[in-house]
This record gives C-alpha cells, structure tokens and sequence, in this order.
C-alpha cells in the first residue's frame, strides 16, 4: 500500500488506520502534514506519533507491537530506592520544559545526530504552554542534571524522550512520573519505541490493537490540565513500592 501523504495546509486531514502502517519499516505510516497543536493531538488519540531527522519530511509512525509502562509497574531496584531515600535529587514538574526539551535534543555522541529537530522543539513548546506537553526534571545541587518531557492525553501520558546528565537521574525522572501518574489514575505511559534502558524499568511490549484500545478507554477521561506539579509526599509511594 502507497505512503499516505498529509496536505500542510489541512490539519482535519485523517491520518490511514494505524493497522495500514507498514511492516518494514515497523510502523511507518504516513508522511507530510505539519505539527501544529491539533495535527498532533490528532495524531496521539490515535496512537501515532512523529519521528523523522533534519532534511526528511515529517513522518509518522504507529510501531507494532507497541512499548508501554503501567504506572503501578515500574520496577524500583533496591539501589535505586536506597538513591532517592539518601535524597541527592530534588525532582520537580512542569519547572523548566524548554531546557528539558533541548537537553534530549543534544547529540548522544560526537557522531550522534537527533530527532528532536528545531521544528520538533517549537511545536512541542507550543504544547506545553497550551497545557499538553509536560516536563518532569532532576536536580542536583541546583543543577539540572536529568529528566523527560511527553504529552499527555486524557489519562495516556506520551513519553517523548528523556536525558541524563548523571547515573540515574532519568530513572528518577520517570520513577517521579510513574508515582504520580498512578495518584492521578492514569492508565499507562506510552514508550514507543523498544529499549532496554526502559524495560528494565518494566516496560512490556503489547500488541498495537490492544494498544489502541487503551486510548479509545483512556483518552476521553479528564486528565490534568494546565501546569503540572508533584505531590509533597509522592516519594512516599515509591519507597513503598514492591521490589522488582
């Protein structure tokens, strides 16, 4: 089946059924369009997502089977616990998105690209001031040292990507995230794309369609508009959550 190309100019443009993506690449969709607030709201209730380099059009992804957290089901190890306990980070939400955002958008490696485009970021800052896009940050010493950012949906939360400028501040990041998705009955933290990183933190892989029908659940309850910010005590529930 021929690529399905999104007009620019006309953001109600339906995207093709996730279940048209292609196979090879796993996932791939459609191309074109822009990333304007609603062409990517658009897109997230259904489960698809942006993700191209400088010099490609837009492209749009729906990978299957598709990686996801459960907020009950993050995996705190012991050495992890024993971190946030001694308390050498201070977490926050929603305190510096901008500077989150350009953190994952610098080069892995000296040879290293990104995805997160200057576009990428303009329309994810758009988001965020409309009170779609959040951040979550760990400091150190008043430092900036790790975090993510995502978009959230409902009560779907669309992790985008995280940094970490120390071991284990992104852990902590989405440790944060999940503890406080769960006090807000959030159903589940969309990964995207496979990683080891993340499921050693308890992301599992479940079919697309299964996927998809969390959204049509999910996506229409009220979620958490505006700025978001973390509860006092949410480190409570992570202390005293099982060992993996």
């Amino acid at each position: 089946m021929p690529l399905t190309w999104l007009d620019p100019r006309n953001d109600d443009q339906p995207f093709p059924a996730p279940s048209h993506a292609l196979t090879e690449p796993d996932g791939l969709l459609a191309a074109g369009g822009n990333l304007s607030p609603r062409r990517l709201l658009h897109a997230y209730r259904q489960g698809i997502f942006p993700w191209y380099s400088d010099g490609q059009p837009i492209l749009w992804w729906s990978p299957n089977p598709r990686l996801v957290l459960f907020p009950e089901g993050i995996n705190i190890s012991r050495s992890l616990r024993k971190t946030l306990r001694n308390g050498p980070f201070t977490v926050t939400a929603d305190t510096a998105f901008e500077t989150v955002i350009s953190a994952c958008a610098a080069p892995r490696g000296p040879d290293e690209g990104t995805w997160i485009t200057p576009e990428m970021r303009r329309a994810y800052c758009r988001l965020h001031r409309l009170g779609h896009a959040h951040s979550i940050e760990t400091w150190q010493h008043g430092q900036l040292v790790g975090g993510l950012y995502g978009v959230a949906v409902g009560r779907v939360f669309y992790g985008e990507s995280m940094f970490s400028g120390t071991s284990n501040a992104s852990k902590v990041a989405l440790a944060a995230l999940a503890m406080q998705l769960r006090r807000w009955n959030f159903a589940v933290i969309d990964c995207q794309v496979r990683t080891d990183h993340l499921l050693s933190l308890g992301a599992v892989d479940i079919p697309r369609e299964t996927f998809l029908q969390l959204l049509d659940r999910y996506c229409p309850l009220p979620g958490r508009e505006g700025l978001w910010r973390l509860d006092d005590d949410w480190l409570n529930d992570l202390i005293l959550a099982p060992l993996p």
